[in-house]
């Protein structure tokens, strides 16, 4: 059961290739900000790291502003021409922060997201993918996506679940900062 449990103590967050020329393609984009809105502050009230990657900015463009306004202060940031985010530059992060769960989001969830989960399941940590945060131009490979890397290990979640999962209770400030956003 280890694997189904958050705390922000040790959870990060991981949030691949959100940018500019790729959302435009994508269909559910504006479910995939809003619940970005509540991660972040999610993030941002409970001090969880954040590691934002993009995938050939250059090309690509950067992380979109819906995004990237949403990011706490401090955060990593990460360039990479690979499709699987979890190279050397992201595990020496993790291991820096030692964090041995990840939340992960992104696009496109049977590439970039798909392959980045793989490696990082691989390596052992555990991973949870934001169904409603993550999200691909067709909706057969955002299924197949999400199929695969449950078949692999991974726990397929969602927004509410994470934020009530990390904030426990409702009778303190955190709470109260996350479920304003939540409504």
């Amino acid at each position: 059961m280890v694997k189904f449990r958050l705390h922000p103590e040790n959870t990060a967050f991981v949030v691949v290739d959100i940018q500019e020329k790729l959302m435009v393609t994508m269909e559910h984009r504006d479910k995939v900000y809003k619940n970005h809105r509540i991660l972040m502050a999610l993030a941002r009230q409970l001090n969880i790291p954040v590691i934002k990657c993009e995938q050939y900015p250059k090309g690509l463009g950067s992380t979109v502003p819906e995004i990237a306004e949403l990011l706490p202060q401090e955060h990593y940031t990460m360039e990479k021409v690979v499709f699987s985010a979890f190279g050397q530059d992201l595990k020496n992060i993790l291991q820096q922060i030692n964090r041995k769960n990840i939340v992960i989001t992104g696009t496109e969830t049977h590439v970039c997201v798909f392959q980045t989960t793989r490696d990082l399941l691989e390596d052992g940590y555990n991973v949870h993918v934001v169904r409603d945060g993550v999200c691909s131009r067709f909706k057969e490979n955002y299924l197949s996506g999400l199929q695969l890397m449950e078949n692999m290990g991974a726990v397929i979640n969602n927004t509410e679940t994470i934020a009530f999962d990390m904030l426990q209770r409702s009778d303190t400030p955190d709470f109260k900062v996350v479920s304003a956003i939540l409504k």
